[in-house]
């Protein structure tokens, strides 16, 4: 499989063939740029690392009602490990930093990245096959997809909330000018 330095991927579906392909169709395709390029976009320049779980409806399903309370499959996950947002963006395109300790009960302590050491952002869960279905509805391939939601995933992580119109739209925006710089660069 090809080596990721930023990204941690795995590939963990039940059907072995369908793992394969997909990790076939991921082997040539450069998720780290995807990522950086993201992150450039919103001004961020810290080397980072994040993890990428590629799975299926059933695996996201699970993961969707344990920490969304939602029991249905979903395209994309994030699960931050920051605090607070990366990102400097207006307060309405954003996720509320979590209280600090002392005004919560948390039994988890806070994520601290130690000094020198690359930042993890946290994990991103995709479903393929929903990844699949939204690329046919869209009439787009579903690698393009793939990289539409890592795009979407890194924002979710650094600090963006698509449960606001302008988060949302602030999202699709930055989405939409990372994938087309790297459609521009390859023609």
């Amino acid at each position: 499989m090809h080596e990721h330095p930023l990204i941690e991927l795995y590939v963990t579906i039940e059907d072995a063939q369908l793992s394969a392909e997909i990790e076939q169709a991921l082997e040539h395709v450069n998720l780290d740029e995807v990522a950086e390029r993201t992150l450039r976009e919103v001004g961020i320049t810290e080397e980072i690392m994040l993890t990428l779980l590629v799975t299926d409806d059933n695996g996201i399903r699970d993961m969707n009602k344990q920490y969304r309370e939602i029991d249905k499959p979903t395209d994309v996950l994030s699960f931050p490990l920051l605090n607070e947002p990366l990102v400097n963006a207006p307060e309405d395109q954003l996720w509320p930093p979590r209280p600090v300790e002392g005004e919560t009960q948390a039994s988890t302590p806070d994520f601290i990245t130690p000094p020198g050491n690359v930042t993890n952002l946290g994990d991103i869960v995709m479903s393929w096959p929903t990844l699949e279905r939204q690329a046919r509805e869209a009439g787009h391939s579903t690698l393009h997809e793939c990289l539409y939601l890592l795009s979407h995933g890194v924002l979710h992580l650094v600090g963006y909330d698509d449960h606001t119109e302008a988060g949302y739209q602030a999202m699709v925006s930055i989405q939409q000018r990372v994938l087309n710089t790297l459609t521009q660069r390859k023609s």
